[in-house]
């Protein structure tokens, strides 16, 4: 398992608080075992730092999926194989709004 933190920063390096950081379970290195119900997806939100701390979080890959007002959603896919990791998700401001209408 893995214990994984996830930072969210603006571009500048600022933390975000309060961001909602989403993990999907994807594919796992070790087989389900039958009937058991596995937890794939994880939520939390980011403390004043901008972290966000999830439990032991079985090894494999995962989606990270970063909202937050006045942001881009992120989301990319990360290799979880170590016992510790930390993840620096850096979000980029908001794409400005083309009209459509001449």
């Amino acid at each position: 398992k893995t214990i994984l933190q996830v930072e969210v920063k603006t571009l500048s390096g600022k933390p975000v608080e309060r961001a909602s950081v989403g993990i999907i379970f994807v594919k796992g290195r070790s087989a389900a075992k039958f009937g058991k119900k596995v937890t794939t997806r994880w939520e939390m939100r980011t403390n004043m730092q901008g972290i966000a701390k999830f439990p032991a979080i079985p090894q494999g890959k995962v989606i990270v999926q970063v909202n937050a007002k006045g942001f881009q959603t992120f989301g990319q896919e990360f290799e979880l194989n170590e016992e510790e990791k930390t993840i620096e998700v850096k979000l980029n401001p908001p794409q400005p709004q083309y009209s459509v209408h001449e």
